[in-house]
């Protein structure tokens, strides 16, 4: 008799090792080296992976740390081997940098790729890149001050107008004032 059970894990197995060594042949021939060529331009433009620059020291930082605080005597074997293993690592940067301009070469057209390109080394791009986060963080103090201005206002005249309809033998409303003084 055939088992089938064993039968069925073998061929979910088989599919499964076929998918993982099948699926990086297949992404890589979805984007074409101009793809690529205009991601990586994009991406440069942006700076978009420049936040990863600290990934591989932050771990290697970590990694001391732990080790250090277990064998305090081999700080200086430690903090050596560490940095030296950290250093071997660092060339596998490109690898990320190369599924980041795969990512955007799928995203975005060859054009669009361009486009942003082209902005964003512009004047006026490099302007945005740099103080666009100064701009948003202005944008949303002022938007705060505008929501409690439009909050105060909103609730006075609420108030105001619901206080007027109210007949004498109803009870106010809860926590309600018919008049907003205006702060000193």
């Amino acid at each position: 008799m055939i088992n089938l059970a064993g039968l069925g894990r073998t061929m979910a197995a088989t599919a499964i090792i076929l998918s993982a060594v099948m699926v990086p042949t297949l992404r890589a021939q979805d984007v074409t080296d101009e793809q690529l060529k205009a991601a990586r331009a994009a991406i440069a433009s942006i700076a978009a992976t420049n936040g990863f620059d600290n990934i591989l020291p932050n771990l290697a930082e970590r990694l001391k740390t732990t080790l250090i605080q277990s064998s305090p005597n081999y700080q200086e074997l430690i903090t050596k081997t560490v940095d030296e293993k950290a250093l071997e690592l660092a060339a596998r940067r490109a690898d990320l940098e190369h599924e980041a301009a795969t990512i955007y070469a799928k995203t975005f057209t060859v054009e669009q790729l361009n486009a942003i390109t082209a902005f964003y080394t512009s004047d006026a791009g490099k302007k945005l890149l740099n103080d666009g986060p100064i701009a948003s963080r202005e944008m949303v103090k002022a938007a705060d001050i505008w929501a409690a201005g439009i909050s105060r206002d909103l609730n006075a005249a609420a108030t105001k107008e619901l206080s007027a309809t109210l007949t004498a033998d109803q009870q106010p409303l809860p926590g309600a004032t018919t008049e907003v003084k205006p702060a000193p």
